[in-house]
């Protein structure tokens, strides 16, 4: 089953509670943050700096919606920083508010997926049977990872890094069955593999209005991965990322029972899920990415029908030693195509 972000939809964009409806056997889950709060996105239904109404409205309106279908819902309180509140009563008393809240108008959460230790035991105190995630922004991806944490979490979204590392992921699992926890995975992520500029990407989001109001410096581009793929010699990092085909989504059947889609941002969130839910995808495979890559790569495109046969099989046996080996740059020369010239 999927697990997909709902975002709120502008004048003309999809609405993810209809993607969901029209693909209600392959979803069973929809996670979303609360207006105005800080998130591993930015924060949804804000106006001039202040949480609006009526998409605070809207929302408990979708929510109510995809409760009545069945769905299942799941709290995100998933910012890197929470600043000088991160331990505080003040923010302990919010977390009570919203799960309350949810309670009166959606039936109530089913689960919280959160970047933080202190959230996650606030949860446990108020609601001792909800289940409570690690965000895959933890990077968790050992055992002794989640040992560290088990007393506080009862799922652990596994190291987007290791998504194709089969046997990495199935000691994961192994070790999580023993304890009755469970696993889950991001399969469309646009991220790079170790990506050295996550943490400070993912604090400039939590705290994304502070951020906008200063006097900034001029010139600095502070995505990692946008600034690194300016450099047309460096796109086969985006091959050797984490992300996996649909084509490819049934081979992890058995390790998690519930797989995330990242379409909290994606202007075409259907597609996304529908690609994933059928298994398959004809066109531009960056188009299914979030972060995507679609104009970076612009006018040249990767062509999802034209990857080879063996593609999965190298890419889960491969020792990820990406500087000493050139498959994936062969691969790219393959999949390339400039749409320009088509």
């Amino acid at each position: 089953m999927l697990s997909v972000g709902y975002q709120l939809p502008e004048p003309g964009e999809e609405s993810v509670v209809e993607a969901v409806r029209a693909l209600r056997e392959s979803v069973g889950e929809v996670y979303f943050a609360w207006i105005g709060h800080p998130s591993g996105r930015s924060p949804i239904g804000v106006e001039h700096g202040v949480p609006s109404a009526d998409a605070q409205a809207r929302l408990e309106r979708d929510l109510a919606a995809l409760r009545a279908m069945g769905v299942a819902l799941d709290l995100l309180f998933n910012a890197n920083c929470y600043g000088d509140l991160s331990l505080s009563r003040e923010l302990e008393t919010e977390v009570n508010a919203v799960l309350d809240r949810l309670d009166a108008v959606a039936g109530g959460a089913d689960a919280v997926t959160t970047t933080s230790p202190a959230v996650a035991c606030m949860v446990k105190r108020r609601r001792p049977g909800m289940e409570v995630r690690a965000s895959v922004n933890m990077r968790i991806g050992s055992v002794q990872g989640m040992e560290y944490l088990a007393d506080l979490f009862d799922g652990f979204y596994v190291r987007r890094d290791l998504n194709r590392d089969l046997g990495r992921l199935a000691e994961l699992k192994e070790w999580a069955d023993g304890k009755g926890k469970r696993l889950y995975l991001l399969a469309n992520s646009g991220c790079l593999r170790d990506c050295s500029g996550q943490t400070f990407h993912d604090n400039l989001v939590a705290h994304e209005a502070a951020v906008a109001a200063s006097d900034n410096i001029e010139g600095f581009l502070p995505y990692a991965c946008f600034r690194h793929l300016a450099d047309r010699s460096a796109w086969p990092a985006v091959l050797q990322a984490t992300w996996i085909r649909p084509e490819d989504l049934h081979r992890y059947e058995g390790l998690f029972p519930l797989v995330k889609l990242a379409t909290r941002l994606h202007e075409r969130p259907e597609m996304v899920i529908r690609a994933y839910a059928e298994g398959r995808h004809e066109g531009n495979l960056l188009d299914l990415m979030e972060p995507g890559h679609s104009r970076t790569f612009a006018p040249y495109v990767i062509d999802n029908n034209r990857f080879p046969e063996d593609w999965f099989e190298r890419t889960s046996h491969c020792d990820f030693r990406c500087h000493c080996c050139t498959y994936c740059r062969s691969v790219l020369e393959r999949v390339l195509v400039n749409t320009d010239e088509a």
